[in-house]
């Protein structure tokens, strides 16, 4: 049976040099991830035909292309991918196709001295940059230039619904960063599964704790799990979260540790952190998704979640 890529090699070979002209007047466009898909479809639009490789609930630290997802690689005319070793699993496969097809690493676009340097993946850089929508605005940009490059008498188009979307940005930048000040400085600490948020810890002056690295594929061991328990005693944090890409696990774990010392808390409600919600739901959207997590986080760390349930 031949592997993944050697089909990729199988099918680009078989097929005709790449026209100017596209069939049906649509540039066909296929994101990894759904934060990415939601930003291609905000920009481009009518004028694209846009698909996602990644749905709800998917690690994209380790996530495998099928060859469904070969399929709708090879027909796209322009293929938008995070980049910063989050697609770890598709590097590969990316890396072939990109001396035939139109490919942008958008995350890349953001300068490097904004970036968090990590040594997880060698020398590079924490890939979650959505969680700093100010950052993501240049990830919007880079798809817009990527957009307009590729599909030059649209250019225009795609232009005019940038500024719309980045003027919508914007306004969710500040409301996020006067949400989260809401949160008492002493309780104001968001411990989760793995290390997804420190940009947004970054941008909106939140402490961010993970019991597992920046990649979902490295472990977690007793030593993690308590030095968070530690951390959650001492701060008395009523709350810690769950992600919806990852094992509940891990957090559980912290819980049982702290209330066998004495100290309750609560599973605050779940984090998207490296995938979305569902299509056609308000948190299948990125500022559906920032800001369904900004509400947990704020009801969460301020007690109001234990209130709430205390009261029923």
């Amino acid at each position: 049976m031949l592997s993944l890529i050697g089909l990729i090699m199988l099918v680009l070979g078989c097929q005709a040099p790449e026209s100017n002209d596209l069939e049906d007047g649509k540039l066909r466009v296929v994101a990894t991830t759904g934060m990415l898909y939601d930003a291609v479809v905000n920009i481009g639009g009518d004028a694209i035909q846009a698909t996602s490789i990644m749905g709800p609930g998917v690690d994209p630290h380790l996530y495998k292309a099928t060859q469904g997802d070969l399929s709708r690689l090879t027909a796209a005319d322009l293929i938008v991918y995070n980049g910063l070793y989050l697609e770890g699993k598709m590097a590969e496969i990316l890396g072939k196709l990109s001396s035939r097809k139109k490919i942008i690493a958008a995350a890349e676009a953001i300068p490097q001295d904004e970036l968090i340097a990590t040594t997880q993946f060698g020398h590079s850089y924490d890939p979650h940059v959505w969680f700093d929508v100010h950052l993501w605005q240049k990830v919007v940009e880079a798809i817009a230039a990527g957009l307009s490059a590729a599909d030059a008498d649209n250019a225009d188009h795609f232009q005019a619904r940038k500024e719309v979307y980045l003027a919508r940005l914007d306004s969710l930048h500040e409301e996020v960063k006067q949400s989260i000040s809401t949160i008492p400085k002493q309780q104001r600490t968001l411990v989760t599964a793995h290390d997804a948020f420190a940009y947004f810890g970054q941008a909106y002056d939140i402490e961010v704790q993970g019991l597992q690295g920046l990649s979902t594929a490295s472990d977690f061991g007793l030593k993690d799990i308590a030095n968070i328990t530690d951390l959650v005693i001492e701060k008395r944090l009523p709350a810690i979260f769950v992600e919806t890409s990852v094992s509940e696990k891990a957090i559980n774990a912290v819980v049982q540790g702290c209330r066998a010392r004495g100290h309750e808390v609560a599973i605050g409600g779940y984090l998207y952190s490296d995938a979305m919600g569902a299509l056609g739901t308000p948190h299948g959207t990125y500022i559906g998704m920032v800001t369904a997590n900004v509400k947990t986080i704020v009801e969460g760390l301020s007690g109001e979640q234990q209130h709430r349930e205390g009261s029923n």
